[in-house]
């Protein structure tokens, strides 16, 4: 059985997420959220509320917490916005301000 938990349109582009995602993939779901605790990146704010998120949803379908482990974490990029800010000569010069999916799957531990 797998515990789910995901968000969408987060206004953070998916390559810094996926930084601080490398750090916490296979782990435990307490080790994890040691680690995002503990860690100075902004995506940590996200991931922990998911993370969170993920849990309560373990614990409602029956799952001991101290056995969950994070089975599947993907971050996909999501729809960007386009704007475009003055450059040189009156020009103007494109900014794609980036958004994220993220997704968490918990799973209990067959060890």
């Amino acid at each position: 059985m797998i515990a789910k938990a995901e968000a969408k349109f987060l206004r953070i582009s998916p390559s810094k997420v996926r930084q601080v995602i490398d750090l916490v993939r296979d782990k435990s779901a307490m080790e994890a959220e040691a680690i995002l605790v503990n860690l100075s990146k902004r995506p940590k704010e996200y991931l922990a509320k998911i993370l969170k998120s993920a849990v309560a949803n373990a614990k409602v379908k029956g799952f001991n917490t101290s056995e969950l482990y994070i089975s599947r974490i993907v971050c996909n990029p999501g729809p960007s916005w386009k704007r475009f800010k003055a450059a040189a000569f009156g020009r103007a010069a494109p900014i794609k301000k980036r958004t994220s999916h993220i997704r968490i799957e918990l799973d209990i531990n067959k060890r």
